[in-house]
């Protein structure tokens, strides 16, 4: 038997007096974290809150989410989390299908869940700065209910790129053991580090490798309700940040502020995952602000984190080798699961497929996705990669970012590195735009470094000499910024192709 909620309630009773969460001046004792949690807890029980029953959690990184989270998890009832930014229909699927009757939400959240809850059947309950002041003086609940390994922890819902957003099931023991191998194994965390807690924490990221895993070690988070890059900087400096967890975008952000707009000296390893890093950022980050970056790879579906590169054992550009406890293998892209054709060492590309404990229960109440996702205990991934002869493993793409040209393959994220090398790009993706002919032509995206130009002729010609002619984008275009979601991952979906781009064929 167990309950995630133990591990803030053993924390506690290990560093009553450290700092546990932290917002700007505003500090929160592993003791005062412990008891806001068990009066959440309380409030909820005298509600009816009933074991298993789901709750929703609509906030930004404020301490009210930990307090909130882990109080939904001590009464015994599974945390919906959500991005507060979700607009009234989402809310309602998001309650809807959940079953939750409840939704915690943001202030300036409030009116749009306010609407979907009425809609779904719900209530709305608006959460503000002084709340944790209400909060303080609700009953307590002293236990921690207490709920089975494979009970539900978290009802974590998918991006959605492909459909509806599905529930991913992560279960208390799936949560509490990625994030003690996170901790322990691949961050060496303890009671003397400071996390950066930019990403946000209704997302399995942030949950797991920031919140539950500093939890878990007795470390401080520090958070940031809403990344900037110049503010994180110096939230390192102010808090001595020891360990930075981000996404590809949040680098390229500070790498373009600079070494010298904050004392980073603090830093004594930085985190990358959510999408792929590429190459040229690493080692421009590397270099300029002296902390190293470890790379590693994983889906709200692997609670998250499956592969990890270590300090002892790293390759720039790999997503790492499999954490403990988790197999990877790579299957025929085909579908039909079988081994792929990939020969350790070689260029052959295959699906990941992953098996472990960090792998969902399933799809909430979607069980022909869940058996279409989980096939003899392997979950399939839908991305791309390779393996090397030491066992690293290398993301290709996802497999349907794939562009088809001409009955070749092209691999986007393999051109974006390529443009990543040119000294005027800041962001760039590549994505498939329709043809008569060759069904798909490449076409790239591309936000330039403040003050540096390029045209879309040089950034093409750049490309076309070092790869193959089937692979160089034949469409190039500038904008000013690359959309993006709540993560700050790149929504190629959002990207649309100008019409003049298209009009003629370079």
């Amino acid at each position: 038997m167990t309950n995630l909620a133990l591990d803030l309630r053993e924390a506690a009773q290990m560093y009553p007096d450290r700092p546990a969460i932290r917002l700007d001046d505003e500090i929160f004792s592993y003791a005062r974290l412990d008891e806001l949690t068990a009066r959440a807890a309380g409030w909820l029980r005298e509600r009816g809150l009933r074991p298993g029953d789901p709750v929703g959690i609509m906030l930004p990184n404020v301490p009210h989410f930990p307090v909130l989270y882990y109080g939904v998890l001590r009464a015994g009832g599974t945390v919906v989390p959500m991005n507060p930014l979700l607009k009234a229909r989402e809310v309602v699927h998001y309650l809807g299908d959940s079953g939750a009757r409840l939704v915690f939400a943001w202030e300036s959240a409030a009116g749009e869940a306010a609407a979907g809850a009425a809609t779904a059947g719900a209530e709305a309950v608006t959460i503000s700065g002084p709340t944790l002041n209400e909060i303080a003086s609700w009953p307590r609940l002293d236990e921690v209910v207490r709920r089975a390994d494979e009970d539900t922890a978290v009802i974590l819902y998918t991006s959605g790129t492909t459909g509806t957003p599905k529930g991913a099931e992560l279960t208390h023991a799936n949560m509490h053991r990625n994030a003690s191998v996170t901790a322990a194994t691949l961050l060496d965390l303890g009671p003397d580090d400071v996390v950066m807690g930019c990403l946000p924490l209704f997302h399995s990221f942030g949950q797991t490798c920031g919140l539950n895993a500093a939890v878990l070690s007795g470390a401080c988070l520090t958070l940031i309700p809403r990344f900037n890059p110049l503010a994180a900087l110096r939230v390192i400096e102010r808090d001595r940040v020891t360990v930075f967890e981000g996404v590809p975008t949040m680098y390229v952000g500070m790498l373009a502020e600079g070494g010298e707009v904050a004392d980073t000296s603090s830093l004594r390893l930085c985190v990358s995952g959510g999408a792929a890093l590429p190459v040229e950022v690493l080692h421009g980050f590397e270099k300029t602000f002296g902390s190293v970056i470890l790379e590693g790879y994983g889906l709200s579906e692997t609670s998250p984190v499956a592969t990890f590169n270590r300090r002892d054992q790293r390759k720039p550009g790999s997503i790492g080798l499999p954490i403990e406890g988790v197999e990877l293998k790579l299957v025929s892209v085909e579908d039909d699961g079988t081994a792929a054709p990939a020969s350790a060492g070689g260029d052959d590309v295959g699906e990941i497929a992953i098996r472990g404990h960090n792998v969902m229960k399933g799809y909430w109440n979607r069980p022909d996705a869940t058996s279409a996702a989980i096939r003899g205990g392997w979950f399939h991934t839908g991305d791309l990669a390779r393996v090397d002869a030491d066992g690293f493993y290398y993301i290709v793409d996802r497999k349907k970012d794939m562009i088809i040209r001409g009955g070749y393959n092209v691999y986007p994220r393999e051109i974006e590195e390529v443009l990543y090398e040119h000294p005027a790009v800041l962001e760039a993706a590549v994505i498939g735009v329709p043809h008569p002919t060759h069904g798909e032509e490449v076409g790239a995206a591309v936000t330039l470094r403040p003050g540096a130009v390029a045209t879309p002729d040089e950034l093409r010609a750049f490309v076309k000499e070092r790869v193959a002619a089937y692979k160089y984008p034949r469409h190039v275009w500038l904008i000013d910024g690359l959309p993006k979601g709540p993560t700050g991952k790149v929504l190629k979906r959002e990207i649309t192709v100008p019409a003049e781009v298209t009009r003629t064929e370079p």
